[in-house]
């Protein structure tokens, strides 16, 4: 799979469209999510490395992938204030280039929604995932309710388009199982406003899963 260029002007305007979220919820996903990681770490879509400054010292070695060139370029300015060494890669959730079980902690964070073959991704986590490994996950979800899920459905062209290929429609916790993980623990909230756009983004999971 060819890398990306990947998308610019969505690249520019990603941290001022999140920013309230950064100062509020935020601040405790990533303590919980990326801050929880040990080991040997491995952050699918680093995105602009907003999670950077949330690794502790029992992240042992952290690697960050990203495919947009336009993220990654932003993301390499954040690396100044982490709060651990960070080796940058350019690639594809779809094909890492590392080898079967060299990591003890997956971090993804808002990155599989816009995954173009999301169970392709998941099979390749958990083969670089050690068998006692941790897939830690904050992502926005399918509603639970008819109502609310038509209408991600019936947004989902435009906002893939306007959201760098972005879906608010998928079920992820239902494909993480499909993909051969079992959630150790599994959170849903709607911290987002119900109007829109939010509204189309605002179910939310949190989640602690391992291979099964």
């Amino acid at each position: 799979m060819a890398k990306q260029q990947g998308h610019k002007w969505f690249a520019s305007l990603y941290d001022p469209l999140i920013a309230s979220g950064e100062r509020g919820y935020m601040r405790r996903v990533r303590e919980e999510i990326t801050g929880g990681a040990r080991g040997r770490v491995l952050e699918l879509g680093a995105g602009t490395g907003l999670s950077f400054s949330y690794y502790n010292k029992y992240a042992e070695r952290i690697i960050a992938t990203e495919p947009d060139a336009h993220m990654l370029q932003r993301a390499r300015r954040r690396l100044k204030d982490a709060a651990r060494p960070i080796e940058l890669q350019q690639a594809w959730a779809e094909e890492l280039p590392f080898r079967d079980a060299s990591f003890d902690t997956v971090v993804s964070t808002l990155v599989m929604c816009t995954t173009r073959d999301l169970l392709r991704a998941l099979s390749e986590v958990r083969r670089v995932l050690k068998a006692s490994g941790e897939l830690r996950m904050y992502e926005h979800v399918r509603y639970d309710h008819a109502f609310g899920a038509f209408w991600q459905d019936l947004v989902t062209p435009a906002w893939r388009w306007f959201g760098a290929g972005c879906h608010p429609n998928r079920d992820i916790a239902g494909l993480v199982r499909e993909a051969g993980f079992e959630f150790q623990r599994l959170e849903f909230t709607k911290p987002d406003p119900p109007i829109p756009p939010w509204v189309f983004t605002r179910p939310r999971i949190m989640g602690i899963a391992r291979p099964a």
